[in-house]
């Protein structure tokens, strides 16, 4: 392209301009450059493309600049125009205000008006032109005006791709059920947040997340609600049930269970032992991972009470001690065995995973919190790898009673399954920090939720009654399905739920006759499954079972699920009801559950701003913002 633009220059009539607009045309060329190069001093040292070749394009243009100074004032200020002005327009939405550049460019000394004026129209290219006269600037090329071709502009394809690594498990949906063949629902209790968060980053950067990564359950309990609590720690949980209509499909119903665990009140917190297991291999050396985490442990440090102890493993190609167990009053030594983190080097979790859990038997706490805590972006690749032998592994070592959760970072190789995993059989709880106010919501604000414990292997089971019901669907828990007689095995493990924790569930239930039944009448059905005439007004039973801390018998609470629950129309609902209902929708919808599909966006984010409430930390402010983005990504999918 420079050998065509010198034959141009070569074969072009230049008349002589005046000392002023030289001086002017020349003065106002290099202000430019230099203006671009100050705003932009490290473009080339950028991770997109656009800024790369935006360097490149200052760069070359300088040195024609350079090379062709003395051809013409008129000719010099034009190839700087034209250059800048097609670099600038490399520039990608968000990287910067092309136009707004250029139209400063052209409207600095020399450049409009008087002698050597360039033409220049900030939607298109430059245009080289020469003044004949000192107030008009004619074309130096023979015939009609030519162009120059703009620097090759980063196309989409051009831009590097987000690589995507991450390891997913495949989840099959819930699907409906008929009373008549499977009369009972049983799952275990999920507390955990990970999945809210990690959709929340995902439509951030302007993609739908895969479904997979989508666990409705995860999305509701994310949230905090006012439901009703127990009035004392050796009956934790005070169920609260609502039936209404469902707002999914006419003719059926929502049957809503919640429980909120027993708050524990300050003085009755027992002493924490923790032990911040922190990967530092090459993988974590990315903003988004290590960084981030060090400034989530620093957040954490700060709540934690004088007498709780901490200490430090860090693991890459192999585990090390960072810290010993150091109480929490020791502040400043604490952060500085944290501020001295650095990423580098392969993945040893296993080994890290080992040596976190000696130190945290070194200084167990009878009758205190002892917690590994695991933060990583799970791309385990040294030792033990499998996710079936890390599970073993953490299984193993939750019976002395240290528990694991999991804190998740990063994308690109986000380990979602074997974060779960860990966490589950762990007897923790998985979180995913995409933020710094995510590491204020799990680690100190919710940080007495997560770690302190009130209801160990808690399980809820639901059977219908045949009488009432037809079908029902249980809304997301895919991963947390028990079989029917693991409910009353105390030796199935199940989740922990921690002080002030809410766990939610959600049915969609056809009553018996409606007509929105997909289940028809078997020819050699039961004739007597409806029941007796007492069982046909009750909707359902519920039954929780948990385990009181120490205890290794479980303890069963019930109340069945009667008209006297229901409500007319959703609006009469609790605004917290209204508003997890909402969630459940917009999970469902990323899910594409096929039953949601004719649900409008719309309707979720109305029924989601009618039920916002106070929303003293932004939470629900966040997910109105979410549904509009999914909604707005949907279409063009």
């Amino acid at each position: 392209m420079l050998d065509d633009v010198e034959d141009l220059l070569r074969a072009a009539r230049t008349p002589a301009p005046s000392a002023e607009a030289k001086a002017s045309a020349i003065a106002a060329a290099m202000t430019a450059y230099d203006r671009d190069s100050e705003k932009n001093p490290a473009s080339t040292q950028g991770q997109h493309a656009a800024n790369r070749l935006l360097g490149e394009t200052l760069r070359t243009g300088r040195t024609i600049m350079k090379k062709w100074l003395m051809a013409g004032t008129a000719v010099t200020a034009a190839l700087a125009a034209g250059y800048v002005g097609a670099g600038l327009q490399t520039r990608p939405m968000g990287l910067g205000t092309p136009t707004a550049q250029i139209e400063t460019m052209a409207s600095a000394p020399g450049t409009s008006g008087g002698n050597g004026a360039v033409t220049m129209d900030s939607h298109g290219p430059a245009v080289l032109r020469s003044a004949a006269s000192p107030d008009e600037a004619v074309s130096v090329m023979m015939g009609p005006a030519r162009e120059i071709a703009p620097y090759p502009s980063p196309v989409m394809d051009r831009m590097p791709l987000f690589e995507d690594r991450d390891r997913i498990k495949e989840i099959a949906t819930g699907g409906l059920k008929s009373v008549a063949a499977e009369p009972v629902s049983t799952f275990s209790a999920d507390v955990d947040t990970a999945s809210y968060a990690l959709v929340r980053s995902q439509l951030n950067m302007g993609r739908l997340p895969h479904p997979d990564t989508v666990r409705v359950e995860e999305l509701v309990n994310y949230f905090p609600y006012d439901w009703p609590l127990a009035e004392s720690a050796g009956e934790p949980f005070r169920p609260t049930v609502t039936v209404a209509p469902s707002p999914w499909t006419e003719g059926r119903k929502l049957m809503h269970v919640a429980i909120k665990g027993y708050d524990v009140v300050p003085e009755e917190r027992p002493r924490s032992n923790l032990v911040f297991l922190v990967d530092v291999s090459g993988s974590m050396n990315t903003p988004d991972k290590l960084p981030l985490l060090k400034n989530a442990f620093r957040m954490l440090v700060s709540a934690l009470a004088p007498e709780d102890t901490v200490a430090i493993v860090t693991y890459a190609g192999q585990a090390g001690t960072v810290l010993e167990p150091t109480p929490a009053r020791d502040r400043d030594a604490i952060l500085h065995a944290i501020d001295s983190l650095q990423a580098g080097g392969s993945t040893a979790g296993e080994a890290g995973i080992r040596a976190a859990y000696r130190l945290a038997n070194a200084a167990f706490v009878e009758g205190g919190v002892n917690r590994v805590m695991l933060a990583t972006d799970g791309d385990f690749n040294v030792g033990q790898t499998s996710d079936d032998d890390l599970k073993r592994l953490v299984e193993k070592n939750r019976e002395s009673g240290v528990y694991l959760s999991v804190l998740g970072f990063g994308r690109g190789n986000y380990n979602d399954q074997l974060m779960q995993a860990l966490a589950q059989n762990g007897n923790g709880t998985a979180a995913y920090i995409d933020s710094l106010a995510e590491a204020q919501k799990a680690l100190v604000d919710e940080a007495f939720s997560t770690m302190f414990t009130i209801a160990a292997d808690v399980k809820l089971q639901v059977e219908f009654n045949p009488a009432a019901v037809s079908e029902y669907r249980l809304v997301g828990y895919e991963t947390r399905a028990l079989a029917r007689e693991d409910f009353a095995n105390d030796r199935v493990d199940a989740g922990d739920v921690g002080s002030g924790h809410s766990v939610t569930a959600i049915y969609e239930i056809t009553p018996k006759g409606s007509p929105a039944e997909m289940f028809g009448e078997l020819r050699y059905g039961r004739k007597d499954a409806a029941g007796d005439a007492a069982d046909a007004s009750e909707y359902a039973h519920l039954s929780i079972r948990y385990k009181l801390p120490g205890e290794d018998k479980s303890r069963l609470i019930a109340r069945p699920v009667t008209p006297d629950d229901e409500v007319a129309d959703i609006g009469e609902a609790s605004a917290d009801v209204r508003f997890s209902v909402a969630v459940a929708s917009f999970g469902q919808k990323l899910r594409e559950v096929p039953a949601l599909a004719g649900y409008p966006w719309s309707a979720v984010r109305e029924m989601a701003a009618g039920a916002r409430g106070e929303d003293p930390f932004g939470y629900r402010s966040g997910f109105l913002t979410l549904v509009s983005l999914a909604e707005s990504l949907d279409r063009t999918r």
